[in-house]
């Protein structure tokens, strides 16, 4: 078995700790585990992409265009962006919730209309499912916290091969102890959101 997650994002939206989460839990659970990450603008709100391979005969982080499992997207434009990572059998998780770039919150461009996002994403993947991780962290406390909303949601995900409670122990050893329990939380939220 070879399962390839690609996390998708704009800096400061929880991508690499979603990825450590996961390759922790996969490690536990006994597979092979390699990850690659590209967060060059990062800091100033500028694309995130997280590779995470795992399986049994898992050796490099890059995967082939095309390949993903399952494609997170933390942010609804860069996720049509990262479209060509997967393919039609990929599933795709998608956070509605936009992070404005700064042509667009200074008035200059316009962001595109969220159906539009989702139709593009329909058009090329029928396996989209949609969420607003955001609200929803916001709900649970604190908008930080959408990065475990999107974890929760993943582990209740149909055949994803890391149970729930792998996750959420793995997510709750690289949080701080004062934020343990709205991670906690948003996590729950997140799955119950997805069930």
């Amino acid at each position: 078995m070879k399962y390839t997650v690609q996390i998708v994002g704009v800096g400061g939206q929880g991508v690499l700790l979603a990825s450590m989460v996961l390759g922790n839990a996969a490690m536990e659970m006994g597979y092979k585990v390699a990850m690659s990450e590209v967060h060059g603008m990062a800091q100033r709100g500028g694309s995130v992409l997280s590779t995470l391979r795992f399986g049994d005969d898992v050796i490099s982080p890059l995967e082939a265009v095309g390949s993903a499992d399952l494609i997170m997207g933390f942010e609804p434009a860069e996720t049509c962006r990262n479209l060509p990572l997967g393919n039609r059998d990929s599933v795709v998780l998608m956070n509605l919730d936009p992070v404005l770039p700064s042509m667009v919150a200074a008035g200059f461009e316009e962001y595109p209309d969220i159906e539009d996002l989702k139709n593009a994403v329909l058009k090329q993947n029928k396996n989209l499912f949609t969420i607003d991780a955001t609200k929803i962290a916001i709900e649970a406390g604190k908008a930080v916290a959408a990065n475990a909303v999107m974890i929760g949601a993943v582990a209740a995900m149909k055949g994803f091969p890391i149970p729930k409670d792998v996750l959420l122990k793995n997510l709750m050893d690289l949080v701080p102890e004062k934020f343990k329990d709205l991670n906690v939380k948003a996590f729950e939220m997140g799955y119950s959101a997805m069930s």
